[in-house]
């Protein structure tokens, strides 16, 4: 990795730092069990990356300000009690390598700690008047529950086009990129045309960010998820579209009836993956990656110079660079 999240976050180390405190007090709760449960939240997060772009975009156009804490707190709540009804919904036992909120606790207690996260998310806008925030996290939230639908929706029938795919990457990955980046500029008194170029930004990266998850399921990584686990779990990625539409009739008709029928099989997985890859499928979801990456740094250009626009530049670098 040629760059290193703690360079990246060199321009807003202070604020990332001030955020951990007060993200802290916004799960504070009075019931006993509720906070221990926050506590195992805030004890596990991940890389911090929605944040960060809440503050760099912010830094970018303006001054870091109490709106910009709040604006970062509000993701995070809100994406934080997506995932905690995600593994529900999914039976999953772990998250980013502990335990899940429903195997430690059952899906009940799991499924209520969503709802007061969600509640507490939208509280602490209410309180404040942050509703131009509200409107863009809340608007990420439903689309990526649309995004979800759709995906179910295609997956039993595996007719997803390469439209579709990215319509319904869009919705589950990059609206809430693109909502972290607005809110950063929302939280600014910066000039509102900055709002849409910062939406349309993170919009390009969370797609290119996407379709690098979806080429780890390729072994397109060092460290990543287990090999071959969207094809198991039937989800149509992009280097499987292209390579399913640039190849015989009788070809599609078997890769598609070994999905269906023996996904569970790593054998045959492992066919599909030569199938995949003797395509040119990942060779073209690379090149739509990097696509989209460039497009992000078209939209970037555009922002005033600054080390937190260099440190933005970097993110995206990351993002489609990084082996897990």
């Amino acid at each position: 990795m040629s760059i290193s999240l703690s360079s990246i976050q060199a321009p807003i180390a202070e604020p990332m730092k001030a955020f951990e405190g007060k993200f802290r007090q916004f799960m504070k709760t009075k019931v006993m069990l509720l906070d221990t449960i926050m506590n195992y939240i805030v004890q596990r997060k991940g890389k911090q990356m929605r944040p960060m772009f809440v503050f760099l975009t912010a830094g970018c156009v303006g001054e870091i300000t109490e709106k910009t804490y709040r604006g970062a707190a509000l993701i995070e709540l809100l994406h934080t009690a997506t995932l905690v009804h995600d593994d529900v919904v999914d039976e999953s036992d772990y998250r980013r390598g502990f335990f899940s909120i429903n195997a430690v606790w059952k899906n009940k207690i799991a499924v209520l700690v969503g709802d007061y996260l969600l509640s507490k998310g939208l509280l602490l806008s209410v309180d404040h008047k942050d509703f131009d925030l509200l409107t863009s996290v809340s608007t990420a939230v439903r689309e990526m529950a649309e995004g979800e639908l759709l995906q179910i929706e295609k997956a039993r029938k595996l007719d997803i086009t390469e439209d579709v795919y990215f319509d319904i990457i869009r919705k589950k990955t990059a609206t809430l990129i693109a909502a972290c980046c607005a809110v950063g500029v929302q939280s600014t008194d910066a000039d509102p045309k900055y709002v849409d170029m910062a939406h349309q930004f993170g919009e390009k990266v969370g797609i290119a960010f996407q379709i690098k998850d979806d080429l780890f399921d390729y072994g397109d990584a060092e460290i990543g998820k287990p090999l071959g686990i969207d094809i198991k779990e039937k989800k149509m990625t992009l280097p499987l579209i292209y390579a399913l539409q640039n190849t015989t009739r009788s070809l599609r008709k078997q890769m598609i009836k070994t999905i269906k029928n023996d996904s569970d099989n790593p054998v045959k997985v492992k066919e599909v993956i030569a199938f995949v890859k003797s395509t040119g499928g990942i060779a073209y979801a690379t090149q739509r990656m990097q696509e989209f990456a460039q497009e992000a740094r078209e939209i970037l250009s555009q922002f005033p110079d600054s080390a937190y626009r260099t440190s933005l530049g970097n993110l995206l670098n990351y993002t489609i660079e990084r082996n897990k």
